[in-house]
């Protein structure tokens, strides 16, 4: 029986030729592709650049797409996969992807090369991103970066995480902290009265990223998060100018973007007026 993986050698050994296949560690340098970094650190592989023309909202245009995923979560969904083999399980695909976040980075334009280009690091939202939502800004935000990365000259970058839903709390639990909403709880309050943290998102892997596309040149990064930021220069990112990214404001959301503003996001009361 044939041994599952998600590449088989003569693929990898294809990609890698053309480059097409790399992996790096969270400083973001570029490793062999069979080279382990020391101490077991964390390593990420990356397929790409793939063309990706996109549609979104009101307008178009044309990105290069990298998928990007650690190795350790690869490796656990092929010793999962041989398990369910040998115990002849019959489960769907799915199941075996479902443990596997994978981040994605689009390139618009030509930012590599750019001296300040912006970036937009955009937390998964299922209810904002493909439904559409007005109970968050998420979707808006998404469409509203891209259009800005293609106003510029030189273009810029999204790094849209995976595994982040609700604030890292997963898609379940998201669901019944808007039940909590509706009874009066903040979205803050809904997370912590489940017993979970506030907002438990890890923004290690997008540091590495851009690290790995920019370097350590100055970037303008879109964001209203005081927690990204954070994260993002604790990962060593230290010279970005930050950019306020408010848009969506709806009767529907007013409440939610207000906790934000509470929790210390760079929202001012002027900007709740919205619409």
């Amino acid at each position: 029986m044939t041994v599952f993986t998600y590449l088989n050698p003569s693929v990898r050994k294809k990609l890698i030729s053309e480059g097409k296949f790399q992996r790096i560690d969270l400083s973001g340098a570029l490793l062999g592709a069979d080279t382990l970094p020391p101490h077991g650190e964390p390593v990420i592989s990356l397929l790409g650049p793939i063309p990706l023309p996109l549609s979104l909202q009101d307008f178009e245009c044309q990105a290069n797409w990298y998928a990007a995923v650690r190795s350790a979560e690869l490796d656990k969904v092929e010793d999962l996969a041989e398990k369910l083999r040998r115990n002849a399980g019959q489960y769907l695909f799915a199941t075996l992807a479902s443990p596997m976040a994978v981040n994605s980075v689009l390139i618009i334009g030509n930012p590599l090369e750019a001296e300040n280009p912006l970036v937009r690091v955009h937390s998964n939202c299922l209810t904002g991103d493909v439904f559409g939502s007005r109970r968050c800004e998420c979707g808006v935000q998404l469409a509203s970066a891209v259009k800005r990365i293609t106003q510029e000259e030189s273009g810029g970058l999204v790094i849209y995480m995976a595994g982040h839903e609700g604030r890292g709390i997963g898609l379940w639990a998201k669901a019944a902290t808007y039940l909590l909403q509706d009874s009066g709880e903040n979205t803050y309050q809904a997370n912590e009265s489940l017993g979970l943290p506030p907002d438990s998102r890890d923004f290690t892997d997008a540091a590495a990223l851009i690290l790995h596309f920019l370097g350590d040149r100055p970037f303008r990064l879109m964001t209203n998060n005081p927690k990204k930021i954070q994260d993002l220069e604790q990962a060593g990112l230290t010279r970005m100018q930050i950019e306020k990214l408010v848009v969506g404001v709806n009767d529907w959301n007013r409440h939610y973007l207000s906790a934000k503003q509470q929790w210390g996001h760079r929202i001012l009361d002027v900007d709740l007026e919205g619409s």
